[in-house]
């Protein structure tokens, strides 16, 4: 049990704030206990269903503490999701925000918080989790990807496509948008019938397919999760493709054979700077030359310096840890001059940041609304994770914190590159 002294600490900290910031959202303590006390039901608040949360965020600042104490429902959002919450927030800088807050207030009602005795400190089975050593690993991947498929069907498009989509109009829904994603990027590699096609990081099959169905090549795909790859199998079968469409699980370092086309979408991301180098050597080996190679991937934004660049801020940090284990994101720089130092031309770069927010945007809000099923599938903690990961992604995107990037290149050769003279056939 919460002790008084905490409850009333609580009470007086969240009240002088909801009044001194007015506030669009409340609160509501463990106890039932509102902020303002005449709000309705449906009225939008933050939840604190654990009085520990309280000492632990003034005792451990850390975006680790807020996503720990998230996912084991220690707090919560009702009356609204996380978009509501934070488009509620105050308007201007925390520095002009906290000048408006009664520091003497504020410094007693912290320190009684940050000493009071509020009960044992449950834990949610995310603490202390270390990231894996690559992003690249299985055992990475598997974290990631092998939740469940059902997991994935609550909140992706009909053809479980978890990168982001191509809307040919802002009002287009995600099944049309998923689906135009995937004739941009065919149409972009000029995929003609009887070419042999390779999909680098091939998730449940949807490009491969889409692929030899309407260009008719002979494609083959590459995954290391186990339950993308029993999926791919069984919808290529269903299909009738088997003569054309091939998957196999293993890493495609050690695939074997010549393409004349290579696609990489929403896979580099795990790859890791380390292996960058080995990464594009392997694409070239596969690829013949003057073959087009896709590189669709997220960065982040360039700095002065490489030093810079590699400082991680904290909501990266969590990232890496909590959902992308041992994964990294460059910046379209370094992409391009990877691609080149590695024996490729670059003929095109389309920037796709805000494709990526309004993507991340559906499957936010679609989980949202099967969070019971979500929790059924994956537990809660996992669920509410990927709410809280899923949020974060489309609200980073919108704002410009990460972008997101096709760049198309060939294995350079000497003579022409083979491409018409304008990119009118892809952007039609």
């Amino acid at each position: 049990m919460a002790s008084e002294n905490v409850r009333q600490a609580a009470l007086t900290l969240l009240s002088h704030c909801h009044e001194r910031l007015a506030l669009k959202f409340g609160f509501e303590l463990w106890d039932g206990t509102r902020i303002p006390g005449d709000w309705d039901e449906g009225a939008l608040r933050l939840v604190i269903h654990d009085p520990s949360v309280l000492g632990r965020l003034i005792r451990r600042r850390r975006i680790e503490t807020v996503v720990e104490a998230w996912s084991a429902r220690q707090v919560d959002v009702i009356g609204g999701d996380l978009f509501d919450m934070v488009a509620a927030r105050p308007e201007g800088k925390s520095r002009q925000l906290i000048a408006k807050l009664d520091k003497t207030l504020m410094a007693k009602a912290l320190l009684r918080l940050a000493l009071g005795r509020s009960g044992p400190d449950r834990g949610d089975g995310l603490a202390g989790r270390k990231a894996l050593v690559s992003g690249s690993t299985a055992e990475a991947i598997r974290h990631h990807y092998d939740v469940s498929n059902d997991f994935y069907r609550l909140f992706l498009d009909q053809r479980l496509l978890y990168s982001c989509a191509y809307f040919t109009d802002w009002a287009n829904d995600l099944d049309q948008a998923q689906h135009d994603k995937l004739d941009h990027i065919c149409r972009k590699l000029r995929l003609t019938e009887g070419e042999r096609f390779l999909d680098i990081g091939s998730g449940w099959g949807a490009l491969v397919i889409h692929a030899a169905e309407h260009y008719g090549v002979s494609a083959h795909g590459v995954t290391l999760s186990e339950e993308q790859f029993a999926l791919s199998r069984k919808r290529i079968a269903e299909k009738g493709l088997q003569d054309r469409v091939t998957i196999e699980l293993k890493p495609f370092q050690e695939l074997d054979g010549t393409f004349d086309k290579i696609a990489s979408v929403g896979m580099f991301e795990h790859v890791g700077f380390a292996n960058h180098a080995a990464y594009f050597k392997t694409v070239r080996r596969l690829l013949r030359p003057r073959g087009a190679y896709l590189h669709h991937a997220i960065t982040r934004k360039g700095r002065a310096t490489d030093r810079a660049f590699h400082k991680k801020p904290p909501e990266y940090r969590a990232l890496v840890k909590y959902i992308f284990p041992g994964g990294e994101l460059d910046h379209i720089g370094w992409s391009a001059r990877m691609l080149e130092a590695h024996g490729f031309e670059v003929h095109d770069v389309e920037g796709l940041r805000e494709h990526y927010a309004l993507t991340c945007r559906f499957w936010a809000k679609r989980l949202h609304a099967r969070m019971d099923e979500a929790i059924e599938y994956a537990g809660e903690p996992r669920a509410r994770l990927w709410l809280a990961y899923l949020t974060g992604c489309a609200l980073t995107f919108e704002r410009g914190g990460a972008y997101l990037f096709q760049t198309l290149a060939t294995r350079r050769d000497k003579g022409p590159a083979g491409l018409p003279p304008t990119r009118a056939d892809f952007y039609r």
